[in-house]
């Protein structure tokens, strides 16, 4: 299951990247925590302090309205995400743990290449390229 899960989240975040024109050499690293230490990093990084479901890293300074992919490197940054909030999550929307945690990968990376969900208008950009690479993925609603 390990195996077929860390599969599952390669495949969902170079799909997103190739989905929104990133290169097919970029990177990401990804890391599965417990509610505790993505407390911690979203309070030390965030200055929120409580838990949360994702946390993007980006290794690229934002300069532009657009998401913007054409990057000095082929390093994105870091997603962490808290595996305790994705079961909760998949409960709460009556899906598989599997289709949460690749939601949140494609989420956490999405934010990566400069989508954000700040206003209306963003947010309805970034669902819909998730909707997308779920799709794509076959793992719709």
């Amino acid at each position: 299951m390990r195996e077929e899960l860390a599969a599952m989240l390669n495949r969902a975040i170079h799909k997103g990247i190739r989905l929104s024109g990133g290169s097919d050499e970029a990177e990401v690293s990804l890391t599965l925590v417990d509610d505790q230490r993505i407390h911690e990093l979203n309070r030390e990084y965030r200055g929120v302090d409580r838990p949360t479901d994702v946390l993007s890293f980006a290794l690229q300074e934002e300069t532009e309205e657009e998401p913007d992919v054409e990057f000095e490197d082929d390093m994105l940054g870091d997603i962490v995400i808290s595996v305790p909030r994705a079961r909760e999550q998949a409960v709460e929307y009556g899906h598989s743990f599997e289709r949460e945690i690749v939601y949140l990968a494609v989420h956490g990376t999405l934010h990566l290449l400069g989508y954000d969900h700040e206003d209306d208008e963003d947010k309805q950009e970034m669902r819909a390229k998730e909707e997308e690479v779920m799709s794509v993925l076959g793992l719709e609603r």
